[in-house]
């Protein structure tokens, strides 16, 4: 199971200013471009409830597993699946639902939880061209995670996708 870890971030490393602010409210056309072509490609993202909040519905021609404390409590949707307990477990259930790959779409508390558990065999970070200074920053308090750059790609005027390897 691949495991790729994808955010948009602003040039001073936040994915939002609060947590009820949606990545397309700041992020690029091209941004969301970026994401729409590599979910699909995947088509399996796991989120948190905050993150699936912002979206609010089913992302089409993809399966959305969505972290949850208590998921046997959760209203699942078509193309929604409810998920909790342990990372690994997780991902052998996405696995088991015949996925090679998986999207970590978020939100910080998911990237960091992640990331400290050494779970992500790439990341792509979108960089827009904006300083939040205040706001919600990539991943929590973790230990230093060492990544291995593979590329810089610009799509659009403005944007960044940054790609990198972790293990």
């Amino acid at each position: 199971m691949k495991v790729i870890l994808l955010a948009a971030i602003s040039a001073d490393g936040k994915i939002a200013q609060s947590v009820d602010q949606n990545s397309t409210d700041w992020t690029s056309k091209e941004d969301i471009q970026f994401f729409v072509k590599k979910s699909k490609e995947i088509g399996a993202l796991i989120m948190g409830k905050t993150t699936y909040g912002t979206i609010g519905k089913p992302l089409k021609d993809r399966v959305i597993y969505v972290l949850s404390l208590r998921p046997e409590e959760e209203t699942p949707a078509e193309g929604v699946r409810y998920v909790g307990g342990e990372l690994v477990d997780i991902l052998a259930q996405v696995e088991a639902d015949g996925f090679s790959s998986v999207l970590i779409a978020g939100g910080a508390s998911v990237y960091s939880q992640f990331l400290s558990q050494g779970l992500v065999d790439e990341m792509f970070l979108t960089v827009e061209p904006y300083l939040f200074g205040k706001g919600i920053p990539l991943v929590g308090d973790m230990d230093v995670v060492k990544m291995m750059f593979v590329d810089a790609q610009q799509i659009g005027q403005e944007t960044i996708v940054l790609h990198y390897r972790l293990k």
